[in-house]
């Protein structure tokens, strides 16, 4: 460290004059698009102690050391860590005339990283809720809600003025006085139904009904409900963004919203507004694969395309309990923030507590940071060229789903998720409301996408038309885009199949007879049947003709007792699998939950299944191969004048339910890579092991044999 940079650090740590302070913050001037340009982010979130007993140089030097380039403060909402002006913003009892927000900004400033500020508008202290209780969240039986965690507090209403009116003064108090970059909002969208005043008079206003009681998306009042509550939201979105515009015309909100199926927010919507974004899935909590984070980048990207998200990781343990001063092992940590980085994460750690207890997270954080701006230029990829794609729906979720959207929904996604990892297959994955520019992929896959415009179904079926392949599931095309059932699938025609009027779930001992030889049977050659699924769509093939399926059906029978286990009717031969080409096209539709049943049992007959499916419908082609034994979770990129393959490591004992305790080196890893038209590999290295590479030329590609991989390794070619 440089000594005018250690004597400014010396500085922040005494008083400030926050009157000063504020002047010399608020004219800074925002660049514009200052959002492309911060790699690695840093967040620190006050408690209300902190004041006066934290050590700013601590952080500051911290941040220095990491290569931080963008920093999330915690300014203001419920409690407010500079000297605010607004009545009813608490302050820290312990912020005297200090002003730990603006100091931390200046210091971050001097190390040239960008700001923004966090607020958090969720709870209420009693003198608010007194003043205005009619800012208080209620509940459906008309009693204002006390603060689950701390009920000295109250919980606020997220769509009245709580939002609208006092945050509004807050973001633009912050913006005015601090000229920061931007207000990133956390838990600023609810915390469930309200049935306060504001709620009960815009929503009947909105719809003619009262605040439905049920959460069936068959209830017309919750149906309006839905569109209803993210109407509102946006609206305080749009409201906040306008407002600190005006301060500050390169500034911006940023909410902490979004993600995949089961997101409140129409991504589509938000991928138009947002400029960056960033993903909050901080950590494994339960039974949770580690490329849950990689997930999260691409449900982000499905929607923002190439615009910056940042992946938030926790460096605590992520349960239910909240230890929030918790510290994870540094193996489950790296491992985390790597799979996030490999699809395509700029990492942000969070931090809570700005008096750390136990320290143990920094090295780990510090080695990830520090390796990922040594390659910082390998990383800022310019375009995923992954040629599958799995596509999630969240009018699915909402309007079919409901309820039980994380069985029906998410489940379906996160079984081909899981098969496709294992299968080693790069993907990507596609928002529903954006097939039009789904073209790019040549393969598509339809996890129980049950609810689909018309509109939704036309691009399907010229996307199959013009040569592109099909993958679906269960119930997908049998709903409308509100949820309503259909008498036919929307995309009967492109299936093969119509509904035939009945859905089986739960199924007990059911079985698939299998009939080969097929494409969809490689490596069953020596099985007669196989188990079936849990649930199924009774079909009826519009071609009769067309010969026996790969897979038909043999009915549950029963499993108890022991003597009664045998069928006990013939088999019906009914198809339960449609493998056909349809124009220029391949399509496989399986009438039944193959991916949720996978991801609930992960049986490997299924796991073929769909492999199998796969490869038939990609007719063999793939951009990149990475052969050797183990689970590992692949991403190819292009960068300007690179590509790079990253390969992250999920081989451990601990992959399904974390955290992982040690890495277990993965040898026998080898790489083939396409290359792009037009181009030659100009050099090929290894940006982990840093190892000296024996690539070899073959066709049109590179051939490179990996050294034991720990958590991860990447594969970067410099282009010619």
């Amino acid at each position: 460290m440089n000594g005018k940079r250690r004597g400014f650090l010396m500085q922040v740590g005494g008083a400030v004059a926050s009157t000063a302070l504020g002047r010399a913050q608020s004219a800074y001037r925002t660049p514009a698009g200052w959002f492309e340009r911060p790699m690695r982010w840093a967040q620190l979130v006050f408690t209300e102690d902190d004041p006066g007993r934290y050590d700013p140089k601590f952080w500051l030097d911290y941040f220095e050391r990491v290569h931080a380039d963008g920093a999330c403060l915690a300014g203001g909402g419920y409690m407010a860590f500079y000297p605010t002006k607004i009545p009813l913003h608490r302050r820290s009892k312990y912020l005297g005339d200090s002003d730990p927000f603006g100091e931390l900004v200046a210091g971050c400033r001097k190390l040239g990283m960008a700001v923004i500020a966090r607020t958090d508008p969720h709870a209420a202290h009693e003198a608010m809720a007194k003043a205005h209780p009619d800012w208080i969240a209620v509940d459906a039986e008309g009693k204002p809600r006390r603060h689950w965690a701390n009920p000295e507090l109250w919980v606020t209403c997220a769509l009245g003025p709580m939002n609208f009116e006092f945050m509004t003064q807050v973001n633009n108090e912050i913006v005015s006085t601090y000229g920061v970059d931007g207000i990133f909002s956390n838990r600023w969208a609810g915390h469930g139904p309200c049935y306060c005043e504001h709620c009960r008079k815009n929503f009947k206003a909105f719809s003619g009904y009262d605040l439905p009681r049920t959460a069936s998306p068959r209830d017309p009042a919750r149906r309006d409900y839905i569109v209803w509550h993210e109407k509102r939201l946006f609206e305080v979105w749009k409201l906040w963004d306008s407002e600190i515009r005006k301060v500050n015309a390169n500034a911006r909100f940023i909410p902490n919203s979004g993600g995949g199926a089961l997101s409140e927010l129409d991504m589509r919507q938000v991928g138009e507004w947002a400029d960056i974004l960033f993903a909050d899935r901080q950590a494994r909590r339960g039974v949770m694969a580690p490329w849950a984070n990689g997930k999260n980048g691409k449900e982000y990207r499905a929607a923002l395309g190439k615009k910056p998200i940042g992946g938030i990781f926790s460096v605590g343990v992520e349960e239910p309990y909240r230890w929030k001063d918790s510290v994870q092992g540094a193996a489950e940590l790296k491992l985390w923030a790597m799979d996030g980085i490999a699809h395509g994460l700029r990492p942000w750690f969070a931090k809570f507590n700005g008096k750390p207890y136990d320290k143990r997270w920094l090295a780990p954080v510090e080695e990830v940071y520090r390796w990922h701006h040594a390659n910082e230029r390998y990383l800022k990829n310019t375009e995923n060229l992954a040629r599958v794609a799995v596509v999630f729906s969240q009018q699915t979720a909402k309007f079919y789903g409901g309820g039980q959207a994380r069985a029906l929904v998410e489940e379906p996604i996160d079984g081909w998720y899981q098969a496709l990892v294992e299968a080693r297959v790069p993907f990507e994955m596609v928002h529903d409301r954006t097939l039009d520019g789904a073209g790019r992929f040549q393969t598509l896959i339809l996890p129980n996408v049950a609810a689909l415009s018309t509109a939704q179904c036309v691009q399907l079926r010229e996307f199959v038309k013009n040569g592109g392949s099909l993958i679906a599931t269960h119930e997908t095309s049998l709903y409308d885009e509100w949820g309503e059932r259909r008498a036919n699938f929307g995309l009967s025609d492109v299936f093969g199949a119509k509904f035939g009027g009945r859905i089986e779930r739960r199924m007990q001992n059911a079985y698939l007879e299998l009939h080969g030889p097929h494409p969809l049977l490689k490596g069953l050659e020596d099985a007669p049947r196989i188990i079936h699924g849990v649930n199924r769509v009774h079909t009826i093939a519009l071609d009769s003709g067309a010969g026996v399926a790969p897979l038909t059906l043999i009915p549950s029978y029963p499993d108890l007792p022991m003597e009664d286990v045998y069928p006990q009717v013939k088999p019906p031969g009914t198809p339960e699998v449609y493998v056909r080409e349809v124009g220029k096209g391949r399509v496989v539709y399986f009438p039944w939950d193959i991916d949720r049943t996978f991801w609930d049992v992960l049986a490997v007959d299924h796991l073929r299944l769909m492999r199998n499916a796969v490869d038939w419908a990609m007719r063999g082609e793939r951009v990149v191969e990475v052969t050797g034994p183990g689970v590992v979770d692949i991403a190819v990129w292009r960068q300007r004048d690179s590509l790079t393959v990253h390969v992250v490591n999920l081989t451990n004992a601990m992959m399904m339910k974390g955290p992982v305790r040690d890495i277990v080196p993965l040898a026998g890893q080898r790489v083939r890579l396409t290359l792009p038209k037009g181009t030659k590999a100009k050099g090929v290295r290894l940006l982990v092991s840093g190892e000296r590479v024996q690539a070899q030329t073959r066709g049109e590609g590179i051939d490179v044999p990996l050294p034991p991989v720990g958590i991860h390794e990447v594969v970067a070619v410099d282009l010619g």
